[in-house]
């Protein structure tokens, strides 16, 4: 990955923007059913790090609180999904579709290299890129381990 390339982004109405460096090239799948009900589909994204995220027009961000741990936010006036965080960490997953793509188009080595919860992903579609594979108890003893 280029060092330090920014990502900037939208909502599709543009009340909110953020601006972000990803953690590292990977783009993953969240296929649990929380996910696939507030996307329509898996949940692609980008791991944007701890706190390492700049939003402007934040008045415009809703939260739900979707767990104890987590939350999801997105556009209070164009419902776009803006971001999944976990609370502890204040960790930051982006759905990579929110990115300019002619800034992603930088990050060269960019890869769909894993999916989570795949034991939740329905059987009527499957990706063809080779990736990690974890499922939704072994997601949660990784986040054990590095808390």
């Amino acid at each position: 990955m280029k060092e330090n390339v920014k990502l900037k982004g939208s909502c599709l109405c543009k009340a909110v923007s953020l601006e972000t460096t990803p953690v590292d090239n990977s783009v993953g799948a969240c296929h649990c059913d929380m996910c696939r009900r507030w996307s329509g589909g898996p949940l692609l994204v980008m791991d944007c790090g701890v706190g390492n995220i700049n939003f402007t027009g934040e008045q415009n961000i809703k939260i739900y609180e979707s767990s104890d741990w987590a939350e999801r936010g997105f556009c209070s006036a164009c419902g776009t999904h803006l971001f999944y965080r976990l609370k502890k960490q204040n960790q930051y997953m982006v759905p990579v579709g929110l990115f300019e793509d002619k800034l992603v188009s930088q990050l060269s080595d960019l890869k769909f290299d894993h999916q989570i919860f795949i034991e939740e992903k329905p059987g009527y579609y499957d990706f063809a890129n080779k990736t990690k594979n974890m499922t939704g108890e072994e997601v949660f003893k990784m986040f054990e381990d590095t808390q």
